[in-house]
């Protein structure tokens, strides 16, 4: 029985970690090596969309289908670094992604 319990444990830990860490696992080690933190960037997308939905629109628009046109950042660092490469996640998988870089980095409730 204590086994059954510890395994199931076991399971479920893993399959959260999975769940909730696609933006750690996915998203940060690509920006890594950049000159702009993942924090800095969602500031350009919280200037240029203002809004919660729209920067997740915006953001999961541009992640499916990069373009110069749709990037919020500079033509200095968009000629130095490029524009990337589609991404590879679901929708689903980028949707849980999206959401946790909306909670790390917002600033709505962490105004006084």
């Amino acid at each position: 029985m204590v086994k059954r319990l510890l395994l199931g444990m076991c399971v479920a830990t893993i399959v959260a970690g999975a769940q909730t860490d696609i933006y750690t696992r996915r998203c940060v080690p690509c920006h890594q090596n950049l000159p702009t933190s993942l924090g800095e960037m969602f500031k350009n997308y919280l200037l240029m969309y203002s809004s919660e939905k729209f920067v997740k629109m915006g953001l999961k628009n541009y992640l499916k289908n990069p373009s110069r046109p749709l990037s919020v950042m500079s033509e200095l660092f968009l000629d130095t670094y490029g524009i990337k490469r589609p991404t590879h996640l679901n929708d689903d998988d980028l949707d849980r992604a999206i959401d946790i870089y909306w909670e790390k980095f917002k600033v709505f409730d962490k105004l006084e």
